[in-house]
C-alpha cells in the first residue's frame, strides 16, 4: 500500500486524488494533508482519511476539535517540514504558486515521489527541481500531473529508442479563441472567466483565456522532457479530446486522447508504472464526429511569445514571468485595469528586470519577489492579498 500526501487537498486536483485514494483503498493510504483556507472541508477529510499529520496554512487553524486530536497539526509555516517528515511514498504537490517549489524539493530531500499538478515548481525552479529529481532504480522520481504533461510522459512509453523530434501540446484556445486581438484587449471578468472546456479556479480560468496556461506548460515541456524551446509547438484543439502529442525521428506521431476527465492522469501518476480503472468512460467518437486543429496565433495571444522570450533569456527570466503574469491576473480579476494589460505588464517586468540569477532557491525566491513589487509597481498596487 502506498502512503501518500497531498499538499492543496481542498483544491479540484486535491478532492480528486482523494476520490481515487476512496476507489482503491487497498492500494493508498493517505498519511498528510494540507489546505490553504476551506477549513470545514479539510476537516471532513481528516476525519474520513486519518492522516498522521495536517496542516492549514492560509487562514487560522482555531481550535481543532476533539475527533481529531489524534492528527499531528503543523504550523502554518511548517509546509516544507512537513514534506519531509510526513512518512509518505508519494507527495502530491498542488498547491497554488510558488510555496509548490519549496514543498517539492523538500519532500525530495527525504526521498520521496513527487506527482506534480503545479506548475509554477518548474516554472519558476526548473532545472532545480530536474537536478533534485533523477531515475532511481530506472523509475522517474517526478511524475506530471496536469493532463497535456501527462499525456506526452503517456506517449513517451512507446518510443522504444525513437529520438523525440517535436513535442505538440495541445490547447482548446479557450473563451476567445476566435476573437480579434482588439476585442480581447477588452475583454470583461466574466468573459474570460466563461471556459467552454475546463471547470476551474479563477486563475487558472484567466490563464487559459489569455494562453498564459500554455505559455508555462511550454516552459514545463522544456524541462521535463529535456527538449529545445523550438521542438515545442502549441496546437489549438477546440475538443480537447487530445492532450498532447510526440513527434519522432522517424515520422510517426502518437497521441494520447480521452474525455476532458483529470482523474485519468492523476491515477496514472498514482500507479506508475501501473494503470487502475479510473472510472472515466471513454469518448463517443461518432457523437463526437470530427476533430479539428488551428494554428495558435502569437499575435493575438502574446503569452506564448512571451515563453519562448523567457526560456531564451534563462535565469530567473520564466520565474520573473510566471511572477508578473499573478500580480496582474490578481488586479484583472479585482477590476482594476483591462485584460489585454496583462500581457503588458509581464512583458514590461521581463524587460525592466532582464534574466536575473536562478543558481539557487534564495535567487529563485528573490528573483520572484522583485518581479512581483516591479509588477505592482507598473500597475501601481500596493498591497495584495
Amino acid at each position: 500500500m502506498k502512503q501518500i500526501a497531498v499538499f492543496g487537498s481542498t483544491g479540484s486536483i486535491g478532492t480528486q486524488t482523494l476520490d481515487e485514494v476512496r476507489r482503491h483503498p487497498e492500494d493508498f493510504s493517505v498519511c498528510a494533508l494540507s489546505a490553504h483556507t476551506n477549513r470545514w472541508l479539510f476537516f471532513e477529510q481528516i476525519r474520513e482519511f486519518r492522516p498522521r499529520c495536517a496542516l492549514l496554512s492560509g487562514t487560522d487553524l482555531g481550535e481543532v476539535p476533539e475527533d481529531l486530536r489524534f492528527c499531528q497539526f503543523y504550523r502554518a509555516d511548517e509546509l516544507s517540514l512537513m514534506a519531509r517528515e510526513c512518512g509518505a511514498d508519494q507527495v502530491m504537490v498542488c498547491v497554488s504558486g510558488v510555496a509548490g517549489l519549496d514543498i517539492t524539493l523538500a519532500a525530495r530531500q527525504a526521498g520521496k515521489t513527487i506527482l506534480l499538478a503545479n506548475k509554477e515548481t518548474l516554472v519558476a525552479g526548473g532545472e532545480l527541481v530536474m537536478q533534485a529529481c533523477p531515475e532511481e532504480k530506472g523509475l522517474p522520481t517526478l511524475l506530471p500531473v496536469d493532463s497535456e504533461h501527462s499525456a506526452i510522459f503517456q506517449c513517451l512509453q512507446g518510443r522504444a529508442g525513437n529520438p523525440v523530434s517535436r513535442i505538440f501540446l495541445t490547447a482548446s484556445g479557450g473563451p476567445f479563441r476566435t476573437w480579434p486581438r482588439e476585442k480581447i484587449a477588452l475583454a470583461t471578468r466574466e468573459e474570460a472567466l466563461n471556459h467552454p472546456t475546463w471547470h476551474m479556479g479563477r486563475k487558472i480560468t484567466v490563464d487559459s483565456a489569455s494562453m498564459f496556461n500554455k505559455a508555462l506548460e511550454i516552459i514545463e515541456a522544456r524541462w521535463l522532457f529535456s527538449v529545445a524551446p523550438e521542438q515545442i509547438e502549441v496546437v489549438v484543439h477546440p475538443q480537447s479530446i487530445i492532450h498532447s502529442m510526440v513527434g519522432f525521428a522517424d515520422g510517426a506521431v502518437l497521441a494520447q486522447l480521452g474525455v476532458a476527465d483529470m482523474r485519468v492522469p492523476i491515477l496514472y501518476a498514482m500507479t506508475y508504472p501501473g494503470r487502475m480503472d479510473s472510472g472515466v468512460p471513454f469518448p463517443d467518437f461518432a457523437a463526437l464526429g470530427q476533430m479539428t486543429f488551428e494554428k495558435a496565433d502569437a499575435e493575438r495571444f502574446p503569452a506564448l511569445r512571451l515563453a519562448y522570450e523567457a526560456l531564451r533569456a534563462g535565469g530567473a527570466a520564466c520565474c520573473e514571468l510566471n511572477a508578473a503574469n499573478e500580480v496582474a491576473v490578481y488586479a484583472f480579476l479585482q477590476g482594476w485595469m483591462p485584460f489585454g494589460r496583462i500581457y503588458e505588464c509581464v512583458e514590461e517586468t521581463l524587460s525592466r528586470l532582464g534574466a536575473l540569477p536562478a543558481a539557487t532557491l534564495d535567487d529563485i525566491h528573490q528573483a520572484d519577489f522583485r518581479a512581483r513589487r516591479t509588477a505592482m509597481e507598473l500597475l501601481h498596487i500596493d498591497y495584495i492579498r
